[in-house]
């Protein structure tokens, strides 16, 4: 029986990726990848690093492991090819474009369906933008409620929204760090509901974490709104009731 290799890779920065993901990504027989064509420059430019010595890493034979794609679209259509080749003795590596798998991201179906079967799975920690962001807020990281990107839909984004105000009206109930992702192209839309419903309080947006253009705003969302009506990418909003 194989195994399955859950494995994060960089947000930004190439060398914030671990020396156990080199390795398992160098060794196992195939990589589950969102988009083949990012997979194949991050093994290319790791393979270069090791080359040029730049990454020493002692006994890593390097081997050329086959790229399947494995997206949101087709996952219904890849959970048993993969699993037959788990259960063929083939190892196989999970890995997102960016950060650690399933944060957003496909994987799950397949990690139940590998539960499922009794097939082994090994996760391999690593970088995430939700524990990056989060560590550099300034807001209370010791409890978080992460939601993952908000529904596009703006009913059914103010529902959530309410309905996470109403969960908090008990002023004896724990306030946890709320953290969700957001879409440059739906980030006004998701701030003007967000002050709808919560009221313009202070909040923090980070982009480009890890890369050489980071930032890490804090201001009230009337301030967001003004300051990031021109951005690109995903971004992290992160709020304390």
């Amino acid at each position: 029986m194989g195994i399955l290799y859950i494995v994060a890779t960089p947000i930004g920065n190439l060398e914030d990726i671990t020396i156990h993901a080199v390795k398992i990504l160098f060794t196992v027989d195939y990589i589950a990848c969102e988009d083949t064509r990012n997979t194949g420059q991050l093994l290319a430019n790791l393979e270069s690093k090791i080359k040029n010595k730049e990454l020493v890493i002692k006994n890593l034979g390097i081997k050329k492991p086959h790229l399947i794609s494995y997206y949101d679209e087709i996952e219904f259509k890849r959970v048993p090819e993969i699993i037959e080749l788990l259960e063929g003795d083939k190892h196989v590596a999970l890995v997102s474009d960016s950060g650690t798998p399933l944060i957003s991201d496909p994987g799950f179906k397949l990690v139940q369906e590998c539960i499922k079967r009794k097939i082994k799975i090994i996760s391999i920690p690593g970088p995430s933008s939700v524990i990056t962001a989060l560590t550099s807020s300034g807001l209370p990281p010791d409890k978080f409620l992460f939601l993952g990107f908000l529904p596009p839909k703006e009913s059914h984004r103010k529902q959530i929204l309410s309905d996470l105000l109403e969960s908090f009206n008990n002023p004896k109930q724990f306030r946890p760090t709320i953290i969700f992702f957001e879409a440059s192209r739906r980030l006004k839309e998701s701030l003007e509901d967000l002050r709808e419903v919560f009221g313009d309080l202070e909040i923090t947006i980070t982009r480009e974490l890890t890369k050489i253009h980071e930032e890490v705003w804090r201001g009230k969302i009337s301030q967001t709104i003004l300051n990031f009506n021109q951005v690109k990418g995903e971004l992290v909003i992160l709020f304390k009731i």
